[in-house]
């Protein structure tokens, strides 16, 4: 339980952290900031959410809706296909497009090239760098969140409701809108709060985009102004976004139970043949091929230039050693974390009295809910404060005082802990809730103290979830950019911070290498999502509804 204690407040340090850094003033920077920067990036953040949102509802919904209600050849398939955009990105579909569309990339000089048109000044696209490019860069490939949501809730919920408004003689069309859709807006709510969540995290994207937003400034002001309690005034209003977002979902799914006199079963898919078939399956690929097989078949063609050309950099390699070492320390810290919360808690539980272990494992889940450049600011004071300490000690027993955390492996290790514990600790509460009851109290009246029960009984049934969790936690180690900026060491890079450098110097064709291996494994999270989902979809529909995965 004090385990379980200290690892929560390890969570709320940097935040309270950074409410102290805010009130020490901004040195007369901050009316510079309120009257040139803030407007811009806070319209900006606003608009980017809003268009992100709607953007994301109405792909998300939409592909779901397709996927579900209607058959025809390729839909299994396009099923998970759907997901695939998951594993780009937001800063790599930025970098791919930016290329892609540049007056004299593959897409423009293949458009004069149809149109006879020789000279990029008598015909271009309108620019990609811009607040409605990265609108529609950012939908792309966060949709996903809304399809998942809200297609599980139309494969379990939806069934005897449509089917018993289609006895009444409502349309197709009706059927959506006056049914399903209704009836999705929990789902659809939940989506669109993690949706935004990413969006708001988002600094690559915005920046290679040219969009300034709060993000982007908290950033630029305390890396470029060093600013650091500006940074951290800022800092606390996308807090407060954040705040509005969560409660946004709350307020989305407070009717989310629903009272059924009937076992829940899927509806009925409509057969569609021949031109409605093929037009059904060109709209789900639409945004597979915008939010993913575009830009990956863009990452590995020039991946494939550069290798014959160049071959492998030697930094690249190093940097994808620094990746793949500084994601396994910081999934093995996540994972031992999120045991010790939810093991507390299911202690707790059998004692009957979880209310502060209960506690100490939603406070732990926070730091999923704070963007990457705010939990790194808010770490600075916590990481010197102990590095003061730490040099205090050693100077008192004759040794030499060093940073030992700050601009360390170690400060990205707990940047990354922090921000991705809900992942491992709510893996390991559902594989826990998973154990029966009667197998803690068996153990016990067998001697077993609580690290026996744990080490001999629960760890060897806690493996799938442990696993799973553990691949979801290096996976986002391993794309994570904004905490890695801030706090990485001095000439310390990872295949994100590689990245980051070539396209900020124009080097698109440097950094695809790294981009392709980030996608990569990001493919394995969405693997393991798709599988879950057909496995789902069988149990949804035991008749073969989504027979065809």
């Amino acid at each position: 339980m004090l385990a379980s204690g200290a690892v929560a407040l390890l969570v709320l340090a940097p935040l309270l952290a950074l409410a102290w850094t805010a009130a020490q003033g901004s040195d007369g920077l901050w009316s510079h900031l309120a009257a040139y920067v803030l407007p811009r990036a806070g319209l900006n953040t606003l608009l980017l959410l809003a268009g992100v949102g709607t953007l994301c509802a109405l792909l998300g919904t939409g592909s779901a809706w397709l996927v579900t209600a209607y058959d025809f050849p390729g839909r299994g398939a396009l099923s998970w296909a759907l997901l695939l955009p998951l594993a780009m990105p937001t800063y790599i579909i930025a970098y791919a497009y930016l290329d892609l569309l540049h007056p004299l990339g593959p897409v423009q000089t293949a458009l004069r090239g149809v149109l006879g048109i020789a000279s990029p000044r008598d015909f271009r696209l309108p620019d990609i760098r811009s607040l409605a490019g990265c609108i529609l860069l950012l939908g792309f490939v966060l949709y996903p969140y809304v399809y998942l949501t809200t297609r599980a809730l139309f494969l379990t919920q939806a069934g005897s409701l449509l089917e018993a408004a289609r006895s009444l003689g409502v349309t197709q069309a009706g059927l959506f809108r006056r049914v399903a859709l209704p009836l999705a807006r929990p789902a659809i709510a939940i989506g669109m709060a993690l949706a935004l969540l990413e969006a708001l995290n988002d600094i690559g994207a915005s920046e290679f985009l040219g969009v300034q937003t709060l993000t982007v400034a908290v950033y630029t002001t305390w890396v470029t102004r060093s600013d650091l309690p500006g940074a951290a005034q800022i800092a606390l209003g996308m807090l407060v976004l954040v705040l509005l977002l969560v409660v946004l979902e709350r307020y989305g799914r407070r009717r989310q139970r629903y009272a059924t006199a009937q076992r829940p079963r899927p509806m009925a898919p409509r057969r569609l043949r021949g031109a409605a078939a093929a037009c059904a399956l060109a709209l789900g690929l639409l945004p597979v091929a915008l939010g993913f097989l575009l830009p990956a078949a863009y990452l590995l063609h020039a991946s494939l230039a550069r290798l014959r050309s160049h071959g492998v950099s030697p930094q690249l390699l190093d940097s994808a050693g620094n990746t793949v070492w500084v994601a396994t320390l910081a999934t093995l810290a996540t994972v031992l974390a999120g045991l010790v919360v939810a093991w507390a808690l299911r202690l707790a539980q059998a004692r009957r009295r979880p209310g502060l272990a209960a506690a100490s494992l939603r406070v732990a889940s926070l730091g999923y809910a704070v963007p990457g450049t705010v939990l790194a600011l808010g770490l600075l004071l916590p990481l010197s404060v102990f590095d003061v300490g730490a040099g205090t000690v050693l100077r008192a027993f004759g040794g030499e005082p060093r940073m030992l955390l700050m601009g360390s492996v170690a400060a990205l290790v707990i940047a990354y802990m922090l921000r991705f514990l809900a992942i491992s600790a709510g893996s390991t509460e559902a594989g826990l809730a998973r154990v029966p009851a009667s197998l803690d109290q068996a153990a016990r009246s067998l001697g077993e103290g609580s690290g026996g029960m744990l080490r001999r009984v629960h760890l060897p049934l806690l493996r799938p979830a442990l696993a799973a969790g553990a691949l979801l936690v290096f996976v986002d180690a391993m794309k994570e950019l904004p905490a890695t900026l801030m706090l990485r060491p001095v000439n310390f890079e990872t295949l994100a911070t590689w990245l980051y450098a070539d396209a900020a110097r124009g080097a698109y064709e440097d950094g695809a290498i790294a981009a392709l291996l980030i996608v990569l494994a990001g493919l394995l999270p969405v693997l393991l999502l798709a599988r879950s989902g057909v496995a789902h979809g069988r149990m949804a529909a035991p008749g073969g509804e989504d027979a065809n995965p």
